[in-house]
């Protein structure tokens, strides 16, 4: 009985935890959806203002539904946060989207898993296993295979900008493990918390570099419409959820998927052609997705062999036999040696 209900304890638990992967999951290839949007709907060269759009806005409805405001050291935390996820990681990442083709700008972001590895073990005191270091140089052996050989004159500056949009968010990433969520506040008052302070961050920037707002067209509105609510309130809420709740290293093993989301779109929408080296690239860097996500096995710890005639740990001592014992056993027709 008692190993039955182990064993259905432990399915549950397995059960539970690819449901949350699968959850949180949807946040990345959400997240690999903003390249095509932004080449084909948006306004072109305006990144600040179009991380302001899809920051700022989604961050405020996020307040306004939990009506929870940070308290005491959450004001500071929820400002670094915000900076890191949001207000630097934004601008950056539409600064690569706009210089870059949006299959090789999402690649960039899957050297993530080694940069949190880095960080987790400086800030979370979780040294890397091997698999978890070998998994992450072959996701990184696949974004350089398909950023060095991409067709074309490389933009030194949209590489550069990808690259450091995974740097910040990879550090917001381990931050956000380590600090947790204060109690009592659930997923959508701390992304609104994220979200706020970063759009908040990226608002005077972007008027003082980009100018004013421009002027907005229909698809236009309806592409920052999708970016603001479904590609940011909702992923991110699911985003930070994974990480209160599954290892570090497993959650950032899950950002290959949004490169392997903007590769489709761009070969099937945009036209956008991929080299065979690269295809070679991208397959070893989603491999590398999928073994992101196996938990090593437990290592079980032999029990000692007990001396002879030592009771079992934990057991009652035996008592002494004395007369009235052995008068018993030979009653019984047994007899004490």
């Amino acid at each position: 009985m008692t190993a039955k209900t182990s064993e259905s304890s432990d399915s549950a638990k397995t059960s539970n935890r690819l449901t949350l992967t699968a959850v949180t999951a949807l946040a990345p290839v959400s997240w690999g959806t903003t390249y095509a949007v932004t080449t084909e709907f948006l306004p072109p060269d305006r990144p600040l203002f179009t991380g302001l759009l899809r920051a700022l806005p989604a961050g405020l409805l996020l307040l306004a539904v939990s009506r929870t405001l940070p308290r005491g050291v959450w004001w500071g935390k929820a400002a670094v946060l915000g900076a890191l996820n949001i207000g630097a990681f934004f601008p950056l990442l539409f600064l690569s989207a706009y210089r870059m083709p949006g299959g090789m700008a999402a690649v960039v972001g899957s050297v993530g898993p080694l940069f949190v590895a880095g960080l987790a073990t400086l800030l979370l005191g979780e040294r890397p296993t091997v698999r978890t270091l070998l998994t992450g140089i072959a996701a990184a052996l696949g974004v350089s295979l398909v950023v060095l050989k991409a067709a074309g004159a490389l933009d030194p500056v949209g590489l550069l900008a990808a690259l450091a949009s995974t740097a910040s968010m990879s550090t917001g990433t381990v931050l956000t493990k380590r600090w947790g969520r204060p109690e009592g506040v659930g997923p959508l008052a701390f992304t609104g918390w994220q979200l706020t302070a970063g759009g908040l961050l990226i608002a005077p920037v972007a008027l003082l570099v980009e100018g004013a707002p421009p002027a907005l067209d229909g698809r236009a509105v309806g592409g920052y419409l999708y970016l603001a609510l479904a590609n940011t309130a909702v992923s991110y809420c699911l985003w930070f959820r994974g990480i209160g709740r599954l290892p570090t290293t497993q959650v950032t093993f899950l950002g290959p998927l949004s490169p392997l989301t903007a590769a489709v779109l761009g070969w099937a929408a945009l036209g956008q052609s991929l080299t065979p080296l690269q295809l070679l690239g991208m397959t070893i860097a989603f491999t590398a997705t999928i073994l992101g996500q196996l938990q090593p096995r437990a290592r079980s710890t032999p029990t000692p062999p007990r001396p002879p005639g030592k009771p079992p740990a934990g057991s009652a001592p035996r008592r002494p036999a004395d007369a009235r014992d052995h008068q018993a056993a030979e009653l019984s027709g047994w007899r004490l040696t």
